[in-house]
């Protein structure tokens, strides 16, 4: 199940439980953010398309944190003049994880949230590292032996 929705003059495909990143927008951290414009849903073989969005359509999402983008180099010059102009820019955006996709105030897709999180090992359950074994003497011993045969063949 997944929903194709506008914002910020951009489309997005959207699916419960993943994240997405959209221009920097109001709101901190835990902040409910909601797409309204829903321009397709679609499930398996069905799918709904709207004329130009899908009336009671909106995906749910919460605002995880705002972040910069990777650094972008714009670089000016003018041959044969002397002119040159190095400039940098990083964009803002709002990084949303997507909760539910609703139609109609119905429940299409929800995200499984991972809430608990899994037990710490105790020392007791941890288990003892090994120790170092002491080397096998009769690989030496082999070693020794193998020698002594090619030394013969040689004569």
């Amino acid at each position: 199940m997944f929903a194709i929705v506008e914002s910020c003059g951009r489309q997005y495909q959207l699916e419960a439980g993943r994240f997405v990143d959209v221009d920097l927008s109001e709101g901190s951290n835990g902040d409910s953010f909601v797409f309204d414009k829903v321009l397709m849903l679609v499930d398996g073989a069905d799918s709904t398309t709207g004329a130009p969005f899908i009336d009671g359509a909106k995906v749910i999402g919460r605002i995880l944190c705002n972040m910069k983008g990777r650094k972008v180099i714009v670089y000016h010059q003018k041959p044969k003049k002397g002119t040159r102009k190095k400039q940098g820019h990083r964009q803002h955006y709002t990084r949303v994880v997507i909760d539910t996709i609703e139609l109609k105030d119905k429940v299409l897709a929800k995200s499984e949230a991972k809430a608990e999180k899994a037990p710490a090992k105790s020392a007791e359950k941890q288990k003892p590292a090994k120790e170092a074994k002491p080397a096998k003497e009769a690989k030496s011993e082999d070693k020794a032996k193998a020698a002594k045969p090619a030394s013969k063949a040689k004569k």
